[in-house]
C-alpha cells in the first residue's frame, strides 16, 4: 500500500485511539474517586508536587507545573479550603511563604492511586486472556514510545 492509501487508515487508527485513550483516562478519573473529591486535574497535580517536593513556594509550583502565578495561588485557595494544604513562613526567608501538605494530603493520593490501580488490574485479571498478556506488554511498550517521542526530527526511521 502507498503511503497515500496508508495516511486514512494511519488517521483513523490516530482517531480511535485518543478515543480509547480519553475515555480510559475518563474511567480511571471515576474509578479512583477523582471525582468525589471535587478537585481538578490541574489541583490534584499541584498537590502531588507539594506532597512529593514540599514544603515549597508557589513561585517554584507555577514553574514546575507551567502555569502562571494567579492559577497556582486559585489552585492553592481550594487545597488550603479542602485542609491538604497549608502555607508558613520559611524559617530562611520571612518574606517567602513555604506551601507544605497536610497529613491527610499523601493518603488521598495514595487512596486515589490505589483505586485505579486496584480496578486497572482487576480489567486485566477479567478482561485479558493469559494469551493475550503478550499483546498487552506490547501495547504498554507503544503507549510508552509514543509518550517519549521526540517528532521534531521528521526523518526519524523506525
Amino acid at each position: 500500500m502507498s503511503e497515500n492509501q496508508e495516511a486514512p487508515r494511519t488517521a483513523a487508527a490516530a482517531h480511535r485511539l485518543i478515543v480509547a485513550i480519553t475515555r480510559l483516562r475518563h474511567r480511571l478519573r471515576e474509578e479512583a474517586g477523582l471525582y468525589a473529591t471535587r478537585l481538578s486535574v490541574s489541583q490534584l497535580a499541584v498537590l502531588t508536587s507539594v506532597v512529593e517536593e514540599g514544603p515549597v513556594t508557589a513561585v517554584y509550583l507555577a514553574q514546575v507545573q507551567h502555569v502562571s502565578p494567579q492559577s497556582i495561588a486559585q489552585n492553592l485557595a481550594v487545597l488550603k479550603a479542602a485542609g491538604l494544604v497549608r502555607g508558613e513562613r520559611d524559617p530562611g526567608d520571612g518574606r517567602k511563604t513555604l506551601i507544605r501538605a497536610e497529613p491527610s494530603a499523601p493518603r488521598l493520593l495514595l487512596a486515589l492511586n490505589e483505586s485505579r490501580e486496584s480496578f486497572l488490574a482487576r480489567a486485566i485479571d477479567q478482561l485479558v486472556a493469559p494469551e493475550e498478556r503478550a499483546d498487552l506488554e506490547r501495547v504498554i511498550d507503544l503507549l510508552e514510545r509514543f509518550a517519549a517521542a521526540d517528532l521534531d526530527d521528521k526523518d526519524t526511521e523506525i
